[in-house]
């Protein structure tokens, strides 16, 4: 397909863009991993185990339907043009999900609460295919790795603000009823009823609906094209002829299949990460919170650095340094526990101080987790770019539906795996360790590839 020649996008026209990162960002954070997940494994739940499983159903559900209806409507995408009404529509959708999470008290229905949170996982994905399909307009290929990790890194930040206010303006301690600074909590908020986790819903809902607009005002969007009729009809040839097309481009191809499952292992790490450390340590929300902090923190500092490396020495070599780190990081969560690590290799002291991450099991929690946060932005960023840089402006919308179902094609395996294992066995760390053999798997397939990834084979 021939290449549309892209005109640099005005300055707010990228950061219009580049902020749906930081207007998406505190709902993966404050909700699915630091604190309505952890609030829903340890009190909504009968137990940690029971509660991280069907967490983890809730995620593989979700994915489920990511994986099927994603390049479904990325085809439909680029026959229609505009992608900021199909970015509207389901803002729509997980900003009302969000929104009904206030009502997840202790004692409430378990099933519709994970039913809410998958549906804003769902909206929360599509919204983000047409998001990135919109990339390949805005800057020359060049630039496309840097925008990329940039606008990850905002993402990151916001996420942290986020997380801040609510550890130190919205979390209270389950004993004194004071959040981390001696307050009580805003809004009148009572954390024995869970409404400082519950009201995180509501609140990333609004973040959510008040950041997207510099891009709805600023960035340009592709030109129209069919009515929506027409245009299911020629999206679902196209992606037909598509899933045939990507089968003959063999970079592409194997690129594909390497994220799929190393995708999915990245997925579970950050979905399970926090509700994990809750089950083992006991964390309180200001514990997990506080971790989160530390993490985004380090994230945002490890987006910076890869928005240079990934100019320098290219998309795949920052994806692959990414997946060393968060191997090494998954391998040694999943060997810790209280008075150990590296599976007892390395003994620890049971003493407990009394402060915040009181054991030394849970101070090596933190420092594999700084790993993971240096790591978690860069392979995700840094893999939208390898694909932006792989495809032209005018296939952007199919490819990246087609990069959406890579990404989650098998995204439902992974929870589904550790949830299975995990009440199967009783252990939660036997569940988490199925993580390091994704991101194995999907890292050595990766080697193999050329970048960018159309690039012919020698």
């Amino acid at each position: 397909m021939a290449e549309v020649a892209v005109q640099r996008a005005t300055g707010r026209g990228i950061w219009g863009w580049m902020f749906f990162d930081w207007a998406a960002q505190p709902f993966f954070t404050v909700v699915t991993t630091f604190i309505f997940g952890p609030y829903f494994v340890s009190r909504m739940a009968s137990d940690p185990t029971t509660g991280q499983a069907a967490w983890g159903y809730g995620i593989a559900a979700a994915g489920l339907v990511i994986a099927v209806l994603s390049p479904v409507l990325g085809s439909i995408a680029d026959q229609t043009g505009p992608r900021k009404p199909w970015i509207a529509f389901f803002a729509a959708i997980k900003i009302t999900s969000l929104t009904l999470l206030w009502f997840a008290a202790p004692g409430s229905n378990p099933f519709l609460v994970v039913l809410l949170f998958s549906l804003a996982s769902v909206a929360a994905e599509f919204s983000t295919v047409f998001n990135d399909s919109m990339m390949p307009r805005l800057v020359p290929k060049e630039e496309i790795g840097k925008i990329s990790n940039v606008a990850w890194g905002l993402g990151y930040l916001g996420g942290m603000v986020a997380l801040i206010f609510v550890v130190l303006f919205l979390a209270g301690n389950l004993e004194t009823g004071k959040t981390l600074i001696g307050l009580d909590p805003l809004f009148g908020l009572d954390p024995k009823l869970g409404e400082d986790a519950r009201f995180t819903g509501p609140m990333s809902a609004g973040w959510y609906f008040l950041f997207i607009l510099p891009m709805f005002f600023f960035t340009p969007d592709a030109t129209k094209g069919l009515s929506i009729g027409p245009a299911v009809r020629e999206g679902l040839l196209e992606l037909k002829s598509t899933l045939f097309e990507v089968r003959k481009r063999a970079g592409i191809f194997r690129f594909l299949v390497a994220r799929m499952i190393y995708q999915d292992g990245v997925n579970a790490v950050l979905a399970l990460g926090g509700t994990f450390a809750a089950g083992m340590f006991h964390w309180s929300i200001t514990e997990i919170g506080m971790f989160g902090i530390i993490l985004n923190v380090v994230a945002i500092f490890g987006c910076w650095i890869a928005a240079r490396l990934d100019t320098a020495l290219g998309s795949k070599a920052v994806v692959l340094i990414a997946l060393v780190m968060l191997s090494v990081a998954t391998l040694g969560i999943v060997s810790t526990g209280p008075g150990f690590t590296l599976l007892g290799l390395a003994p620890l002291s049971t003493a407990d101080s009394g402060g915040m991450f009181g054991t030394a099991a849970e101070k090596a929690y933190i420092l594999y987790g700084l790993l993971i946060g240096l790591a978690f932005g860069p392979v995700q960023a840094s893999s939208r770019s390898y694909m932006a840089r792989s495809v032209t402006a005018a296939e952007s919308g199919r490819y990246f539906g087609i990069y959406a179902l890579a990404g989650r094609a098998t995204s439902f395996l992974a929870p589904f795996l550790v949830s299975t294992i995990t009440l199967a066995s009783g252990s939660a760390r036997l569940g988490m360790a199925v993580i390091a053999l994704f991101l194995g798997l999907g890292m050595a397939i990766l080697v193999g590839t050329p970048y960018p990834a159309d690039k012919p084979q020698e």
